[in-house]
């Protein structure tokens, strides 16, 4: 099933009125289904405002939560949708002063797979031809070029992914989620002052393992390097969900671990 909702007709008639047409003039964030409810909402809620506000957008005084639960009811879930992922963006209108623009969303089912379980595994190396920033604006999810080059990169190389680092070539992502590297009880996650992104879903799933003493959460600042020494490694992706790490250059990659600590997450929303 395809689902896709614009807040107006407009852009299909005037591209122009949307900025993200021309300048990617947008922010976006996912929210989650799972079991056929919204799962983490208030957290995504809160990402998006917290994106909307980095990004000077003028914020409607209807966008609360309540009101994405509603749309979000009456759009995805009143079709009997079990599980997947709404890939909502907000863009700005061609008006000035910026500011004050106007905002309009567009929003859409992106998958119907549970965001909850673990894609097939995937394959990765490091990109040296350009890095990520790590400013305000590098945690959000907004337009990258960089991803879009390292998407054809990877294509071209036989890779499912890359790692992107910064300028001061350490591990900031992937190219579209953040890197878990588990070495004994201990799983390492990039700072996002390194150029890691803002992840609910992440957000998430660390906090079950602290809650639950599963494993000892450190973000860090991490060297390519020291993904050779991780016994396992997971990329969580607001845009693609979950996927274990099968190899990094020469060094390959099991996921039982993870595997059995994704299972226990995911029963807390049973």
């Amino acid at each position: 099933m395809s689902l896709q909702f614009f807040q107006d007709s407009e852009i299909n008639n005037n591209p122009a009125a949307n900025r993200a047409f021309f300048y990617g003039d947008a922010v976006w964030v996912s929210f989650y289904i799972h079991n056929g409810r919204l799962i983490m909402a208030e957290d995504c809620y809160f990402f998006l405002m917290a994106s909307m506000r980095k990004m000077r957008m003028n914020i409607p005084l209807s966008y609360t939560l309540e009101f994405f639960q509603d749309l979000f009811e009456e759009k995805i879930l009143s079709n009997g949708i079990s599980c997947g992922r709404i890939r909502f963006m907000v863009y700005r209108k061609q008006q000035h002063p910026l500011q004050k623009a106007e905002v309009n969303y567009y929003f859409e089912l992106q998958s119907e797979a549970d965001p909850l379980q673990l894609n097939a595994e995937v394959e990765l190396d490091l990109i040296k031809e350009l890095t990520v920033s790590n400013n305000l604006l590098s945690n959000l999810q907004v337009h990258s070029p960089e991803n879009i080059y390292g998407e054809i990169y990877a294509s071209e190389n036989d890779l499912d992914d890359v790692i992107f680092l910064n300028s001061s070539k350490r591990i900031a992502r992937s190219i579209h989620g953040n890197l878990l590297l588990l070495e004994g009880d201990t799983i390492r996650v990039p700072k996002q002052t390194e150029g890691a992104y803002i992840s609910p879903l992440m957000e998430s799933f660390v906090t079950h393992l602290h809650k639950s003493k599963s494993a000892r959460i450190e973000e860090a600042e991490i060297i390519a390097f020291e993904t050779q020494k991780a016994e396992e490694i997971l990329i969580f992706s607001e845009a693609k969900g979950i996927s274990p790490v099968r190899k990094i250059r020469n060094k390959e990659f099991g996921h039982s671990r993870f595997a059995a600590m994704i299972d226990s997450w995911r029963e807390t929303f049973s």
